[in-house]
C-alpha cells in the first residue's frame, strides 16, 4: 500500500503481510461396525493414499481409536469430510470422519 505525508511529496510502500489460512486435520474414527477394508478403500478413493498408506492409517485408526488422513484448509477439510461420510451412509456403514484445528 502507497502511503503519503503531508508535509512532503514522498511516497512510501508500506508493506503487508498475510497470515497463511488455519489447517485442520481430517480423522477417521473408529467404530465397532465398519470393515476394516472399507476404510482402506475410503482413503484411497478420497484422501490419495496408495494401500500401504491407507493399511496403515486404518491400522492406527483400530488401535489408537483416531486416524489422521490429511491437512487441509477449512473448506477443503469440510468437503472431505462431507464426502466420506457421505459414502460411508450410502454404503449403510457408521464410519466416521471429522476435522480439529492443526
Amino acid at each position: 500500500m502507497v502511503t503519503r505525508r503531508q508535509d512532503e511529496s514522498l511516497l512510501e510502500l508500506e508493506k503487508t503481510r498475510v497470515k497463511p489460512p488455519p489447517l485442520f486435520k481430517v480423522m477417521v474414527l473408529n467404530d465397532d461396525y465398519t470393515p476394516m477394508d472399507f476404510v482402506v478403500a475410503v482413503l484411497q478413493k478420497f484422501f490419495g493414499m496408495n494401500r500401504e498408506q491407507a493399511t496403515r492409517v486404518m491400522l492406527k485408526v483400530h488401535t489408537e481409536g483416531a486416524g489422521v488422513c490429511g491437512i487441509y484448509p477449512k473448506d477443503v477439510a469440510a468437503s472431505k469430510v462431507e464426502q466420506v461420510c457421505t459414502f460411508a451412509r450410502q454404503h449403510q456403514h457408521p464410519l466416521a470422519c471429522v476435522m480439529e484445528e492443526n
